[in-house]
């Protein structure tokens, strides 16, 4: 780079002193750099005598390639210092249906604006997943169902939602706009898969519990829009958490529970370390936007 350099300035100012001047070297030690770039070059790359230099053709050829060169680096510099600060990388993101239908996409949007530069690779699965996800290191952040405690993790909570209650249009319920817990208690109910719906369904059981029953379960699906199919289809009653409310489909009526004072956090998790640049700028930036 030093060669390239020296180079670029005889080239551009076409004049020995001016150039060593400039690079605040002595003119005997910049026509040697030109001589050992040219003998590594195998081309003579400048005319010169005792008035005047100019640019032979490779010259001018390499002169161009030089100023594409130095850009480059420049530009690689930058990144790699904007990558030093967390501005520049890559975060891989789990979120579980909560999540998405509530205030993550306005979080990672907010985040997108401030760092444009930062990509997102998304994926979707259960809290037990991604938690399993954090510790093998092959997801970088996690919105799960909380609360979450190990003693590697960090969590945040970033929302609170209430629990309503969702039944069909044709439901007997659903001219109402507000019910009792207890009315749905020989509702067959709709619900997600214990296997993927564990934390909240531990969650669901106990609210249930407090008003004197358990969900008689008639349908298990994969996710909520399983759910809400099986609901809008009058199969059976279920009880979902108020950001369903951004994304319920038609032929569904959302209800709110009176006697439901209970609510389940959505949390951000990350494992203490290792920590990048641009994993704790992220953290930064979940931290200051908790609930």
């Amino acid at each position: 780079m030093r060669h390239l350099h020296a180079y670029l300035a005889v080239a551009e100012m076409l004049h020995f002193r001016q150039a060593a001047e400039r690079l605040n070297l002595a003119q005997p030690a910049l026509s040697r750099t030109i001589r050992q770039l040219e003998d590594a070059i195998g081309e003579q790359l400048l005319e010169r005598d005792n008035r005047n230099v100019t640019l032979t053709e490779p010259g001018r050829v390499f002169l161009e390639e030089c100023r594409l060169l130095i850009g480059q680096l420049d530009t690689a510099v930058l990144k790699t210092q904007r990558a030093g600060l967390g501005e520049v990388g890559r975060l891989r993101i789990g979120y579980t249906d909560f999540a998405i239908t509530g205030h993550l996409p306005e979080l990672l949007e907010e985040f997108k604006a401030r760092q444009p530069d930062i990509r997102f690779d998304l994926s979707f699965g259960s809290t037990q997943e991604q938690l399993e996800q954090l510790h093998d290191e092959r997801i970088d952040f996690a919105f799960v169902t909380g609360p979450n405690v190990a003693a590697d993790l960090v969590t945040t909570t970033i929302q609170r939602d209430g629990f309503i209650a969702l039944v069909s249009d044709e439901h007997r319920l659903a001219a109402r706009t507000a019910i009792d817990l207890q009315e749905l208690a020989d509702e067959p109910f709709i619900v997600g898969s214990i296997e993927r719906w564990k934390h909240f369904r531990r969650h669901l059981d106990a609210l249930c519990m407090s008003a004197g029953f358990l969900p008689r379960v008639a349908q298990e699906t994969f996710n909520s829009e399983g759910i809400f199919g099986f609901v809008a289809a009058n199969f059976g009653v279920t009880i979902h958490l108020e950001c369903a409310r951004n994304y319920i489909r038609k032929g569904v009526t959302p209800l709110a529970i009176r006697n439901a004072p209970q609510y389940l956090e959505t949390q951000a998790a990350w494992c203490i370390s290792p920590m990048t640049p641009v994993k704790r700028r992220f953290a930064e930036f979940i931290a200051a936007n908790a609930v």
